[in-house]
């Protein structure tokens, strides 16, 4: 987990848009941006543009996948959906929550919400899939010649 910790840290659209990890744990993240004027989409609302919004559940999903208790690396994203069911209110946070649900050998399955202060109504709703690079179990490991052994 402390490499998904280091990575959100280096990103620089990370950095950019003022990304901060809220929560970090088991397959789950959570990762908020502050409203800012940069990003405004709609000069006429104030709503922040979707690409800043699709940034920070790329990167939650991401987060989750990394922070899965069988992962031992990076991931990069394979496909993602994001579905955008309201603006965000001008002036509120945004929080994305991600879970990464179900991993295989090369690829996690992810699925993550976006809010503003109205946690029962989203503001987008995602799911995607990551690779994977699974952590060897002792299984996996060939066994053992007499060479090796006797040394």
């Amino acid at each position: 987990m402390q490499s998904a910790r280091s990575w959100i840290e280096v990103i620089p659209h990370s950095k950019a848009l003022g990304m901060r990890l809220d929560e970090l744990v088991n397959g789950t993240a959570e990762i908020s941006m502050p409203y800012d004027t940069r990003f405004i989409g709609d000069p006429n609302t104030g709503v922040i543009h979707g690409g800043a919004v699709s940034a920070l559940m790329d990167t939650c999903c991401g987060a989750a996948v990394m922070s899965h208790p069988l992962a031992t690396g990076g991931t990069a994203t394979i496909d993602l959906r994001i579905d955008y069911m309201r603006a965000a209110v001008p002036l509120q946070r945004i929080t994305a929550r991600a879970q990464c649900y179900h991993v295989t050998r090369s690829v996690a399955f992810v699925r993550a919400f976006a809010y503003d202060d109205d946690r029962e109504n989203p503001v987008a709703a995602a799911t995607g899939t990551f690779t994977f690079v699974r952590a060897a179990r002792p299984t996996d490991t060939p066994p053992s010649t007499d060479a090796e052994t006797s040394a």
